[in-house]
């Protein structure tokens, strides 16, 4: 089918992707990291000819972003902006008939699912809920749709409303909790669940399909609507959740549940026989298979998972990639339902995949920087992809194997004008003889003879990556564009390197990792004769804010400094604060009153007697995985022992900092500490 109404939304005034040249340039800074737009949300028309996507611009006067939706030929010849407005635009899909794009925006003063016609006109709206939408996607015929919504389970959209309402009204503040979770990540619970809703397409009364279940659909706290699917003949929902009653906090046993769409039955569980974690259904082009991912290890979020196909609807199922020692992600099935494409981690990088549907080998189609969210355009597979020479564009390949191309350069004059440091991996021998990898970013302007201070960056996680990609919270580039070199290894514990290599972390946190630290560093200061190894700072957050304080006292005379942003000093205590106690319980052996030694192994507040290297602290309010007090206490310890010491704190962060001008703050006392202690002397 020809979508040929979309002739009339492309003029031959439309700028150009050619931009033009730039006649001054800069080294790259945390300016142009929060300048550049960002893509996101790429969903494919029915005919597989064009792409609608969410562009996120910075608005640095308001202290936000904003977010509106793009319109692209695969071919890339035809970019256009759709909607300009203040509100925020985003997660687009194209009706089944092709003629117009479904949306969620908050332009009528909360988050409601819109329409917009191809052929011209303004957006109209599809739903007036008196609660906001959080996501949505569509039946196969476009008859209906399901989305989601926080209620309180066993109540009406109005009820939970009303509840809400009189909740704000009533004088007293306090709050009562009977069990766990009391809060997640940056939120404090209130007793509503996000449940999926199903109505029709034209209007309608919106039906709760889960009705009584105490569970979140999408899961908190970064779900989407690829966790819910409808069957293919629209007349049920499958989704995935984590109905675990009072052990939620402390279990990992997501299940896939189908449920009718006008709720006449209560959901069914499918996959009760496996206690570990099972998510993100995909139905085959015919509708005879559901593909999902499945991890076998219950407690575990950091197993990997399997591609598990089973026969649709009489539950036959198989594993289709447990040979194959990687983790995928984001599934989607080839039009000919032989193959299916995935997203996963591989030695330092994010590849595109295409996994046979009947071998379950896997082949490559992408390997190129941080490629992510495959989708399948008839003969062709549209990702989005970025590297740590710049932000994600969209871009298209043939499935049949090839030169991959762009479809978008939308952030090609902010890249011109600015000056990137060259990235390289290399690989050395680590812990237990183990091969490992790291990248080096060398500095802006790069000069063999010249000698430049390393910035040594240890990643989060600790099951993560300091892959080709380019981060917006830990770039370093901007390293690299203030004048040094960016080391980061991807220790032992890191993903893409095979699942014994990511295990090999549990129990031993400041282990092997801290082995690999000091050979990778060793290894590069032997390599490169231009960095000089007298100016070593070394930075990290979350599980890397951990390894800071770590080092701080196991390797105390290495670093001129250290910035410790988000990270445990008290790993007892830290589980008695965070919320998804499952992580430290598979991490650490157990909970702490049945195997304490798991707990102390490697505990960095019991070698607070050997700290003596100047050290910035980063912490924010909203932190609820690693709570305030870590950095705070961390920050005690430095000033009763009069150690050189500074505390950033954000009173309105979590555990990311995001907000544009937190950031450039956040840059901007990050690279002026590494100044005064690497290059200044403290000064």
């Amino acid at each position: 089918m020809r979508l040929l109404p979309l002739a009339f939304l492309f003029s031959s005034t439309l700028a150009p992707l050619a931009f033009a040249a730039v006649r001054e340039t800069h080294p790259f800074g945390v300016r142009d990291l929060v300048a550049f737009d960002r893509i996101s949300e790429a969903r494919l028309s029915p005919d597989g000819a064009w792409i609608v996507f969410t562009v996120s611009a910075v608005d640095l006067e308001a202290n936000k972003r904003r977010s509106d939706l793009w319109l692209s030929s695969i071919d890339g010849t035809q970019v256009r902006k759709l909607t300009r407005h203040e509100a925020a635009d985003t997660s687009g899909v194209f009706a089944a008939d092709g003629k117009s794009i479904l949306f969620l925006s908050t332009r009528g003063g909360s988050s409601q699912i819109w329409r917009l016609a191809l052929t011209g006109g303004e957006p109209e709206p599809v739903t007036a809920l008196p609660l906001d939408v959080g996501s949505f996607t569509l039946s196969s015929d476009g008859s209906r749709i399901a989305f989601s919504m926080e209620v309180f389970p066993e109540t009406t959209p109005e009820a939970t409303k009303k509840k809400l309402d009189e909740e704000a009204a009533r004088k007293s503040s306090g709050r009562i909790y009977d069990s766990l979770f009391i809060r997640h990540w940056d939120t404090w619970a209130d007793g509503r669940r996000s449940h999926v809703f199903v109505m029709p397409a034209s209007g309608g009364a919106a039906v709760d399909v889960m009705k009584a279940m105490d569970a979140d659909v999408p899961s908190k706290p970064f779900g989407d609507a690829s966790e819910y699917t409808f069957t293919p003949d629209g007349r049920a929902i499958v989704f995935g959740a984590r109905d675990a009653g009072r052990e939620e906090a402390w279990s990992t046993n997501f299940d896939l549940f189908v449920a009718p769409v006008d709720a006449s039955a209560p959901p069914r569980n499918l996959t009760a026989a496996n206690k570990a974690w099972d998510a993100f259904p995909v139905f085959s082009p015919d509708g005879r298979t559901l593909a999902y991912l499945a991890m076998k290890r219950p407690g575990s979020e950091s197993d990997r998972f399997r591609i598990v196909l089973r026969a649709w609807p009489d539950g036959t199922e198989r594993v289709l990639t447990e040979s194959w020692d990687r983790s995928p992600a984001e599934l989607a099935w080839s039009p000919d339902g032989k193959e299916i494409y995935c997203a996963a981690d591989d030695l330092g990088r994010r590849a595109i995949f295409a996994v046979d549907a009947a071998t379950g080998k896997a082949r490559t189609l992408e390997r190129g920087g941080h490629a992510s969210s495959p989708l399948a355009a008839g003969r062709s597979v549209v990702f989005q992809m970025d590297s740590l020479k710049g932000p994600a564009e969209l871009y298209v390949t043939p499935a049949s194997g090839g030169a991959s191309r762009p479809i978008t350069s939308l952030n090609a004059d902010r890249l011109a004008a600015a000056r990137l440091g060259e990235p390289e991996q290399i690989s050395f021998k680590g812990a237990r003889g183990d091969t490992v990898y790291a990248w080096v970013v060398k500095p802006v302007d790069f000069d063999a003879k010249k000698k430049y201070p390393v910035a040594f960056l240890i990643h989060g996680g600790p099951e993560g990556s300091f892959a080709d990609e380019f981060h917006y919270r830990w770039n370093p580039q901007t390293y690299a564009g203030h004048g040094y070199a960016a080391v980061m290894v991807d220790f032992h514990g890191s993903t893409g390197y095979g699942q014994a290599f990511t295990d090999a972390i549990q129990g031993d946190w400041g282990g092997k990792p801290l082995e690999d630290l000091k050979k990778g560093l060793e290894s590069v200061l032997a390599k490169y004769p231009w960095m000089d190894g007298t100016k070593v700072a070394a930075l990290g957050a979350s599980y890397g804010g951990y390894m800071i304080n770590w080092i701080a006292g196991n390797w105390p005379d290495r670093f001129t400094c250290l910035v410790a942003h988000d990270g445990n000093l008290d790993e007892r205590m830290a589980y008695f604060t965070t919320e998804e106690l499952w992580f430290p319980e598979a991490e650490h052996g157990g909970v702490p009153w049945e195997h304490p030694e798991g707990y102390a192994r490697h505990n960095p507040i019991d070698y607070v007697k050997n700290w003596k290297t100047p050290t910035l602290v980063v912490h924010s309010a909203k932190d609820f995985r690693v709570v305030e007090t870590g950095g705070l206490a961390t920050f005690t310890a430095l000033q009763r022992k009069g150690i050189p010491s500074r505390l950033l704190y954000f009173p309105d962060e979590n555990h990311w900092v995001l907000k544009p001008q937190n950031s450039i703050l956040w840059h901007d006392t990050v690279l002026d500490w590494l100044d005064r202690w690497t290059l200044r002397g403290g000064r």
